[in-house]
């Protein structure tokens, strides 16, 4: 908000000058960023090489993850889209993981990384895979290491270039999200545990907005670390029972929903109670 100001005599230069930074904050505020947004592609040239750099770096590094895998392998590799084409994948790749269970783990984590950093569409599939291969503990340790190293590198990524996107995609909910952070600064790990265990927010939205909010990484980081095991849990304990899955739909039903929002609750329950005391 702008602080009024009262003009005393002529002082044309004064009255100008004063105009001048009245303009640049207003060119600064989110309602006018949405209109110079509206319409337009929302990254200069230095933030797409930025980001096509990085998006190249972790091109090359699976390819070269990949030209190690043995040729018979490469036909059968393709990105699943549905529960039978994960059961095909699981199928084709169970052999392979055990006879090399350290490169197929680097493979694995490299892809999954990759995906959660530049937010590609799938990752419940390869939580689901980690089940499926590795059982309960280790899919899990799996998930939740991945997962949160892909949160951590789109989270800095978002630092460097992501304030355009995020105003671009989501004016509103980045203004409600900015608003909320900023009531809860004295319990903001509760309120980002909440987030991570309730599907309240999309994960791909609070990468992308926490470093915009001024979000602190350490929280960010223990908030997913934590708040993302018993999502993970659910979905790498589904992966067990792959063939009895008929969509992803059916991992989230009211029940799970509820018991998620339930967890919510009670970790989200002290930062409301101190507030209500505050009020008092």
């Amino acid at each position: 908000m702008v602080a009024s100001r009262i003009l005393i005599g002529g002082g044309g230069g004064d009255e100008g000058k004063l105009r001048d930074e009245e303009s640049a904050k207003m060119e600064d505020s989110p309602s006018s960023k949405k209109t110079r947004l509206d319409g337009r592609f929302p990254l200069t040239r230095w933030e797409l090489a930025v980001a096509m750099t990085v998006f190249s770096v972790f091109v090359i590094g699976l390819f070269f993850i990949f030209m190690k895998m043995p040729a018979a392998e490469y036909g059968k590799i393709k990105v699943p889209r549905t529960i039978s084409d994960l059961r095909l994948l699981k199928d084709n790749l169970a052999i392979y993981a055990n006879d090399h269970p350290a490169q197929f783990i680097l493979g694995y984590c490299s892809v999954y990384i990759f995906m959660q950093t530049f937010m590609i569409p799938g990752t419940i599939f390869m939580s689901l895979l980690a089940g499926a291969l590795f059982g309960v503990f280790r899919g899990l340790l799996l998930v939740v290491f991945n997962a949160t190293a892909g949160a951590s590198c789109c989270y800095f990524l978002s630092k460097l270039i992501g304030r355009p996107i995020v105003n671009w995609l989501w004016p509103e909910k980045l203004r409600f999200f900015q608003g909320e952070t900023a009531k809860r600064r004295e319990k903001l790990m509760n309120y980002m545990l909440f987030l991570r265990v309730t599907p309240t927010l999309p994960n791909l939205f609070i990468n992308l907005a926490s470093p915009i909010v001024d979000v602190p990484f350490h929280v960010f980081f223990l908030a997913t670390i934590v708040g993302l095991i018993p999502a993970s849990f659910i979905t790498v304990r589904a992966g067990l029972a792959l063939g009895e899955l008929k969509s992803v739909k059916d991992l989230y039903d009211f029940k799970t929903l509820a018991v998620l929002f339930l967890i919510g609750s009670v970790i989200i329950c002290p930062a409301v109670l101190k507030r209500k005391r505050t009020y008092e």
